[in-house]
């Protein structure tokens, strides 16, 4: 099904595109649905020669290890584009994109948008920007697994998803609006689910944990001074938390 003109106005590098342009574009568009769960991309798979974009809900990449073990690489919502070596790579699929709930996946065939940028330079830019700020994101993943004390990691990944997704408050503090199984979180900062269990556990003070993923942010301030710890002592941390790393 091609993209409504609506749908390409979603997609934050096509802001600022005049309703001329998105015209010219969408000829080139394709929009499909996927249900909670589905599997978008398999983690191999050869890609074709477009930019895939999230029209609406949020998927998830994964990446499987060569022991079987999978990380959760980033989750995105609507807006957000992915699976960019179908463009500048080598055209495989670096992971498995799975949709976290019901979705709408754009796709824009490559000469199309090459023929946009070239008339909108705009667009490469935003795209820079998103990919920069990814390869940022790894860096700090990466450096966070070498170097960072579990527990901090843990602390950054909520705070993270506090922001990226929203909170609400209510009377025992603030909900995120995203929920966080423990697998999920495991997954996510490289350790077992059977740490996260103890580490959630020992920061109970802090933050409140409910069946499903449900997080509530209880002492702000005390999640600050976790997730600002490096390698050094704390005494709050020293006495709350297991010494595992």
């Amino acid at each position: 099904m091609q993209a409504s003109i609506e749908q390409i106005s979603q997609i934050a590098v096509f802001v600022g595109l005049e309703p001329s342009d998105k015209l010219s574009l969408q000829p080139h568009t394709q929009v499909r649905r996927y249900l909670k769960g589905e599997i978008i991309l398999h983690e191999g798979d050869a890609l074709p020669d477009v930019l895939f974009a999230l029209v609406s809900g949020s998927i998830q990449m994964t990446k499987t290890a060569g022991t079987g073990k999978e990380t959760i690489l980033r989750t995105l919502c609507a807006g957000e584009i992915f699976a960019a070596p179908a463009l500048l790579g080598n055209g495989i699929a670096p992971a498995t994109v799975t949709a976290l709930s019901d979705c709408e996946i754009l796709t824009v065939q490559r000469d199309a948008l090459l023929k946009a940028i070239q008339e909108n330079p705009d667009i490469a830019l935003r795209m820079l920007m998103v990919f920069n700020s990814r390869i940022q994101q790894l860096h700090e993943t990466v450096h966070g697994l070498v170097s960072e004390r579990a527990i901090v990691r843990l602390a950054r990944i909520i705070q993270y998803f506090a922001e990226h997704d929203g909170t609400e408050s209510t009377p025992q503090g603030e909900v995120l609006k995203i929920q966080l199984p423990y697998y999920r979180i495991a997954r996510s900062i490289g350790i077992t689910y059977e740490e996260c269990v103890r580490f959630m556990k020992s920061l109970k003070s802090v933050i409140a944990y409910s069946r499903g993923g449900k997080i509530t942010i209880l002492d702000a301030k005390k999640l600050e001074e976790v997730a600002a710890l490096h390698n050094s002592s704390n005494s709050y941390l020293d006495s709350a938390t297991p010494k595992i790393l």
